[in-house]
């Protein structure tokens, strides 16, 4: 099933993609007195037994939404953690010049940066070197702690498209990567989250675009640490929660890979976009 968020007289809705459109759920819930949770994080914490009135209300005459002109937002507002891993992709570790990692390299972004698909993201005036990340996102649909690596992808809700735009020059002004990585709306996901069921996370043809020309190619497979163990990684060292998220790394072809000669850091018009397979494609223009 993919969930999306969008807005509606600014209240942000749960939305289900069909056929034919996208279903209104707060809408269909209220025309059709049928038993359903009408937010994400609703869908989240009921976990399977939520997913199966969904599925139910999808079989009532229930409102349809044209996507065209819909005004998406975030498909999650409020993780309690946005963490993401760096450097996990052997390919992208060899272009920025740095030692393939032993484990997992954590860092975190906060709720400031979260965005939507199709919104315009202001860049900071406080930098000038930004890059794109297209990235596989975890969200996490229980709480996980110290799990084992083959119990992992059963803590998993569902996947999300996600873009770890950073401001290298503000990345690696100190050892902390944090203010390169969380300026406002520097974390844009969605449109759609997908959920986990049947959704083989380890071999997922991921893309990104800049302005019409593909600048990042690669499938998950290539992932130095999969889904599974990043999570009983992360879930040694912290309670993960229902609705967190975690970007998985990013694979080669990021402008910080290239030559010093050839960096065209982006800019304001520029347009990105990261499609994953089965998942979606995130759009976003820079302003």
């Amino acid at each position: 099933m993919k969930l999306i968020n969008f807005k509606l007289d600014e209240e942000i809705r749960l939305g289900i993609k069909a056929e034919s459109g996208i279903i209104d759920v707060t809408s269909s819930v209220d025309d059709t007195l049928f038993a359903a949770p009408t937010t994400m994080e609703q869908v989240i914490v009921s976990g399977q037994a939520g997913l199966s009135q969904l599925t139910q209300l999808m079989k009532q005459k229930v409102r349809i939404l044209s996507e065209e002109h819909l005004i998406y937002a975030p498909c999650l507002i409020k993780p309690e953690k946005i963490l993401c891993v760096g450097l996990n992709y052997v390919s992208h570790a060899a272009e920025s010049k740095i030692d393939i990692p032993v484990e997992p390299i954590l860092f975190s972004k906060f709720n400031n940066a979260l965005a939507a698909h199709r919104q315009i993201i202001n860049l900071p005036k406080v930098a000038q070197k930004f890059d794109y990340e297209a990235e596989l996102v975890i969200v996490i649909g229980k709480e996980a702690s110290n799990v084992s690596k083959e119990e992992a992808l059963s803590y998993v809700f569902g996947y999300t498209t996600g873009n770890d735009l950073s401001a290298r020059d503000l990345q690696f002004r100190s050892g902390q990567w944090l203010l390169g990585k969380t300026c406002d709306y520097f974390a844009p996901i969605g449109p759609y989250l997908i959920t986990a069921d049947g959704l083989n996370p380890n071999n997922l043809n991921i893309t990104c675009e800049v302005n019409g020309v593909v600048r990042q190619a690669a499938n998950t497979r290539d992932m130095i640490f999969d889904c599974a163990t990043i999570i009983s990684y992360a879930s040694q060292y912290m309670t993960l929660q229902p609705g967190d998220i975690i970007f998985t790394g990013t694979p080669s072809g990021v402008i910080l890979g290239y030559p010093e000669a050839g960096q065209k850091w982006l800019k304001a018009g520029d347009e990105i976009k990261v499609s994953i397979e089965r998942i979606g494609t995130l759009q976003n223009v820079l302003a």
